[in-house]
This record gives C-alpha cells, sequence and structure tokens, in this order.
C-alpha cells in the first residue's frame, strides 16, 4: 500500500489550511498514494490552549461542509483518505473525531477520539466528549483500519484492542508538541517516549503504525512533527523532521504482518483467563 502523509504547520486562516491540504491530497495522489492521512484537527490552529467557549464555533456536524470537501477530494483523486474533524453532535456535545473516506468520496466510518487529555496546553477535556464508538477498525478498499486519535496512542489497551477486531494497520492522527519551558533534553525525551511507545503497539499487535503530527509554533507552542511510518516489528519506514512541513509516501507490504505474526505468535499466547484485573482503574 502507498500510503501519504502531510505534516503540516496551521494558521488562524481555516480557508487557507484547507487550500492547502486539498492541494496536497491531490500532488500525493498525482504521486500515486493510495491511503492519504492527515493531522489531528487539521482544519485549524491547535485550539485546546485555552478553555474559550467562542471557539465551539469552529466545530461542524458530521457529515457538514468539512466532510463535503474531503469526500470531494478523496472521490476526485480516488483515494482512501483519514481526516480529523471537531464534531458538532448537539448543542453542548462536541467530539474529536476522524472521518474516512473511500476512493468514491463516501463516509467509510468515523471514530471519535476516547482518551481526553487536560494538560497545560491541551485543555481537550473542555471541548471534547469522550467518544462511545468504540475501539472499532473502518472496513475500506484497501482493507482495516485501526484509526485512534493523539493520546489514543499512549495506552497499549486501545492498540490491542482495534487489533483483536482486525484491524491491518494502526493509524494516529495527532497533535502534540513541546512545552516550552522544560529543558531541551526532557522535550526529546518526551518526543521519543511518544515515538516509542508506538511502535512498541507495531511490536505487541504485529501491525504497521502510521503518526501524523502537525509542525511549527502555535501560539507559543513548538509541535514537534516527526510524523512516521513504521512496520509490524516497529522497523521505521519513515521518519519526517521536526520542524518543517512534509509530503511523503511511504509504500509498505500489508502481507509481511501476517509472516511477523507467524514468527512472534503473540496473540495465541495471550492468557486472557488472567487478565480481568485490566478492567479495574487500579489494583490495591
Amino acid at each position: 500500500m502507498k500510503i501519504g502523509f502531510l505534516q503540516q504547520h496551521n494558521t488562524a486562516d481555516v480557508v487557507n489550511n484547507i487550500k492547502r491540504l486539498c492541494d496536497g491530497i491531490r500532488d500525493l495522489a498525482k504521486r500515486g498514494a493510495e491511503l492519504v492521512v492527515l493531522q489531528e484537527l487539521h482544519n485549524s490552529l491547535y485550539f485546546c490552549q485555552a478553555e474559550d467557549v467562542n471557539l465551539f464555533d469552529l466545530a461542524e456536524p458530521i457529515p457538514g461542509p468539512s466532510t463535503d470537501i474531503y469526500g470531494h477530494v478523496a472521490k476526485e483523486c480516488g483515494i482512501v483518505l483519514v481526516t480529523s474533524l471537531f464534531e458538532r453532535r448537539a448543542a453542548g456535545l462536541y467530539h474529536n473525531t476522524a472521518v474516512v473516506f473511500e476512493k468514491d468520496g463516501t463516509i467509510a466510518g468515523k471514530y471519535r477520539k476516547m482518551h481526553i487529555p487536560d494538560d497545560p496546553g491541551y485543555y481537550e477535556k473542555f471541548y471534547f466528549t469522550p467518544g462511545d464508538l468504540g475501539f472499532k477498525p473502518i472496513d475500506t478498499s484497501l482493507g482495516r483500519l485501526g484509526v485512534l486519535v493523539c493520546w489514543d496512542q499512549w495506552y497499549p489497551e486501545a492498540a490491542r484492542l482495534m487489533a483483536l477486531a482486525g484491524a491491518e494497520i494502526l493509524i494516529y492522527p495527532t497533535a502534540i508538541g513541546y512545552d516550552p519551558n522544560d529543558t531541551s533534553e526532557e522535550q526529546q525525551r518526551q518526543r521519543m517516549a511518544w515515538q516509542t511507545v508506538m511502535r512498541g503497539h507495531a511490536v505487541a499487535n504485529g501491525l504497521p503504525v502510521v503518526a501524523v503530527n502537525r509542525v511549527g509554533d502555535e501560539d507559543g507552542v513548538p509541535f514537534w512533527g516527526t510524523s512516521f511510518v513504521c512496520g509490524p516489528q516497529g522497523e521505521i519506514y519513515y521518519e519526517a523532521s521536526t520542524d518543517e512541513e512534509e509530503s511523503i509516501i511511504v509504500d509498505i507490504d500489508m502481507k509481511r504482518s501476517e509472516q511477523v505474526r507467524r514468527w512472534w505468535p503473540f496473540l495465541r499466547d495471550r492468557r486472557v483467563e488472567n487478565y480481568e484485573n485490566l478492567t479495574r482503574r487500579f489494583i490495591d
């Protein structure tokens, strides 16, 4: 599968952000991409740095204006497209939602972000209700996509449940950056931990992983880019820069997971009868 991704620096100009994304999607398709993955909340600046009720105006229904735009581009280009939108489900009820489009422009499925952070600069609990669609892969003409979103990437349970439900690849639209008050050493430890944990999900589940992060400074927060694609043994196929926009296609062998899982049959050897405590918050 030829997987394309756009690592983009966003501005406050939503119309321009969308135009640049659509131009980038078309370019990737012309270069042979079959699947294109965009970063988290790609239409706007990452607005969760402050709690402001007026920012709910950025949300929209699904289907809605953005799904019309991206569905049209997916159909025009004949690609499967993974997007990340601020969903207005009802007044006072909003989600951080990934929407996947089929090659004919129809919505193949959506995933509502399950794990919602609340940290300095990432006040997402103010904006997003936790997802209620479960950890279910989205069926497309290219295979079963296990789409998760950003903070979900730290949780092995989410990756495992997607794998157990038949996902053939794990995909993480992302918006994560440095705390400018941290030392450079701490910043790099965090960035590498971020990549390492997702490579661990690839290894533990025998699946390729795609993580697409934004880049550039937004209101004092430098997003660290480093979008990457790795194989089912955690092997890095491509790693983007920390500070530049990129438009990349990575060709991966989707059949490799079958062989890796034969070598390392982790799913076979799971002791499911002994895992009941995983559903507890903490074991006292």
